[in-house]
């Protein structure tokens, strides 16, 4: 049976709500904010900065800024570990029993974010529910409901070692499995049991059982873990094609990391005629995104989710964080977010770039602390993910998992980037590779280019080939990842140590 039909009109309605976010983008914002202080005020945060005195003013913005101070997940550690122990009205009012832990793409210590049940309901389902509607709104001719979702998630498993039942620590999407409406069960795979299974060695095998008895219209997860489930139901069922084990897929709503260096792969075993790919930007902190135009690579920023955002330029140390109403079109900036999950102007640590204001629509340039500047090349992560996956395109190779570090001037040497690649399909000539990728990061980004030309001050990339599960190891090592949980491997980094903990386990 094809429910589609019957859910095409609601999630459509939804998805022409968002139709006023070009011109309404201040207005929404700012009554979101008031929302944040009115519901706010009543915890020891909200305290602690009156915000009860500014939550009806017709514009809080400035007071807002001056009574509350930008912070790192450094500086709210010690009250979330109050919140995690029970205690009550800290960041944001009652007690809170959800948490995401995640290490974001520059390693260390744990972080653990509050998923409140506001924030559960009123930011990550919602921006579910937008992906959804304008995948529909764009597709009138999709079957979305003919049969299931896949979606692929974590567990529970987490670093604290708490063992108070009423408290879950995990990754974000097992939070969302685990506190999903029932009546959702009936349009997804596998079971709830069965998608917390913190064990990949049973999970794995078990998910793929689940695949092969289902007929599966969409899929959703971060595409690398995905494609190792994909692999496993591909070689049981002896197929080349997912097509050939699902006729009816016809979407793949997929977030987390980078999905440029994935494409190819993906496309090779799915059906190009009928096959979509939604991209989606739902962090731990909240879902802040999603494409809304299969055309455009950009995704429409989602600004009605219990989230106000700030905007802080990356090219200056000296700049404010900017409401979103005085952004530019074309900067990189940080974000920082208020929101009901009780993160008042928090650094995200992620960066993105503006490419439309009205509405706003934004690219993840990388992370504040994921990239390599030791030589003045200023080399974001997004420049590495999009010259990786057009060399990917030109030579016909595919990429597991990659990081890459600086190697400094010695012994006679100038300075260089070292690049640790694990190869799904290898290219037929390596240093080829290396040779295009240097090419493709020069026309991406100027100061790379002017630090490369003539040698003179940095010598060409290189690249080193690490056996397959290499990444894996050091993860499982470093005690910062679980397979298909949210923490992940670093793309770049500023000094060399990650690089030096996995050179040693080389064979």
């Amino acid at each position: 049976m094809d429910l589609t039909p019957i859910a095409r009109p609601y999630f459509v309605g939804i998805s022409r709500r968002t139709d006023r976010w070009a011109t309404d983008t201040m207005s929404i914002q700012l009554d979101t904010l008031r929302s944040l202080l009115r519901r706010g005020a009543r915890c020891e945060a909200g305290r602690r900065c009156s915000l009860s005195e500014i939550a009806s003013e017709k514009n809080p913005y400035g007071d807002f800024s001056n009574r509350v101070r930008p912070v790192a997940y450094e500086e709210i550690r010690h009250d979330v570990m109050r919140m995690i122990r029970g205690e009550k009205d800290v960041l944001w009012p009652g007690v809170c029993r959800d948490y995401a832990q995640s290490s974001g793409t520059s390693g260390g210590r744990s972080k653990y974010i509050p998923i409140t049940g506001d924030s559960l309901h009123r930011c990550h389902y919602k921006g579910a529910a937008y992906s959804v509607a304008h995948y529909l709104r764009n597709n009138p001719e999709s079957r979305l409901f003919s049969g299931k979702g896949m979606i692929l998630g974590g567990s529970f498993a987490n670093s604290l070692g708490i063992h108070d039942s009423r408290v879950r620590i995990g990754d974000l999407s097992a939070t969302l499995i685990n506190k999903i409406s029932p009546a959702a069960n009936f349009f997804r795979i596998p079971d709830k049991k069965t998608a917390l299974l913190p064990d990949w060695s049973v999970k794995l095998p078990a998910l793929v059982e689940a695949a092969s008895k289902n007929y599966v219209t969409n899929l959703s997860g971060v595409p690398s873990w995905f494609l190792t489930v994909i692999r496993e139901i591909l070689r049981k069922n002896g197929a080349d094609n997912l097509s050939e084990v699902w006729p009816g897929l016809e979407v793949f709503f997929h977030g987390g990391i980078s999905f440029e260096p994935y494409r190819e792969e993906y496309t090779k075993i799915t059906d190009p005629e009928k096959m979509h790919f939604v991209e989606t930007y739902n962090a731990s902190e909240g879902f802040f995104a999603v494409q809304n135009d299969p055309a455009d690579r950009a995704m429409q920023l989602v600004i009605d989710n219990d989230i106000f955002y700030e905007f802080l330029p990356v090219d200056s140390r000296e700049a404010q964080p900017l409401p979103i109403w005085d952004i530019e079109k074309g900067k990189v900036y940080e974000l920082i977010i208020t929101s009901s999950n009780g993160l008042w102007r928090y650094h995200t640590g992620d960066t993105v770039r503006v490419e439309n204001t009205a509405p706003v629509k934004i690219v993840i340039a990388g992370r504040t602390k994921s990239f390599i500047n030791a030589f003045g090349e200023e080399l974001m992560e997004e420049n590495a993910e999009r010259a990786i996956a057009e060399i990917c395109r030109k030579t016909g190779a595919s990429i597991a998992n990659y990081t890459a570090a600086p190697v400094f001037a010695a012994d006679g040497r100038r300075g260089r980037h070292q690049w640790l690649v694990e190869w799904t399909v290898p290219p037929a000539d390596t240093d080829a590779f290396a040779d295009g990728l240097d090419a493709e990061l020069r026309r991406l980004n100027s100061d790379y280019d002017a630090k490369r030309t003539g040698t003179i001050f940095l010598d060409p990339l290189e690249i080193v080939t690490v056996p397959a599960g290499t990444f894996d190891r050091w993860l499982s090592a470093s005690g910062t990842h679980k397979l298909g949980g949210q923490r992940k491997v670093p793309r770049l980094s500023n000094d060399r140590h990650i690089a030096d903990a996995i050179l040693p386990l080389l064979p």
